[in-house]
């Protein structure tokens, strides 16, 4: 039997961990991605406690050879990705009537191009397999947009149209591509701690062909 194995781009101690530790328990091989390296491996000490299987990638994810090399390197440690999670996202404090376009394309490296390379990079081989998952972390903002978050609200707009593209896009590829779009606060020990929300991811994975949701809206 071929390894699962999981890419989390975008790895933090909160989503990130969590939805980490979720799909390493049903037996996924984890690849992490992000900045940190001291960051990663702390987090990949706390799965592998939990009896996980994980390697480590630190990348900028603005710098698209940084993130293809994780994503090959992910492929030839642990073999091929059954499951993109794509969890990483930048902000500026800015109303729209005063934001840079520098300042926005800046975020916008992060909360959308980056989603696009990383999609675009195992898509192929999912195509080949016609089976795969792209989940990203989505926004309350892109459904309510807050004006001292001007950036992030754009951003995650622009990534529920991204995520809405591909899944009618590759639906019928046997790809199933969805959002968890987060309408609150991410924090432990309320009705939005990430244990809970990586729940939706597991349960957007395991969804069966024919009954796929795009997005799941989690309000705690």
């Amino acid at each position: 039997m071929k390894p699962k194995v999981c890419l989390v781009v975008g790895m933090g101690r909160g989503i990130g961990l969590s939805v980490a530790r979720r799909f390493g328990r049903e037996g996924y091989r984890l690849g992490l991605v992000a900045r940190s390296e001291t960051n990663l491996e702390n987090y990949a000490g706390a799965l592998e406690l939990d009896g996980c299987t994980v390697k480590t990638f630190p990348t900028d994810i603005t710098r698209t050879p940084q993130l293809i090399s994780a994503v090959r390197e992910t492929e030839k440690q642990l073999g091929p990705i059954e499951v993109l999670i794509y969890n990483a996202y930048a902000s500026a404090d800015s109303r729209a009537s005063e934001l840079s376009v520098e300042a926005l394309e800046d975020t916008l490296k992060v909360n959308l191009y980056g989603a696009l390379v990383a999609a675009q990079l195992v898509i192929p081989g999912m195509l080949s397999r016609r089976k795969g998952t792209l989940l990203f972390t989505g926004g309350g903002l892109a459904l309510n947009p807050a004006p001292d978050l001007a950036a992030l609200s754009i951003g995650k707009a622009s990534l529920r149209a991204l995520v809405g593209a591909l899944s009618k896009e590759l639906y019928h590829e046997g790809i199933h591509v969805a959002t968890v779009t987060i309408a609150g606060q991410v924090k432990r020990n309320t009705p939005f701690d990430p244990d809970l929300i990586a729940e939706k991811f597991w349960e957007l994975h395991a969804q069966p062909p024919g009954r796929w949701k795009t997005e799941v809206v989690y309000q705690g």
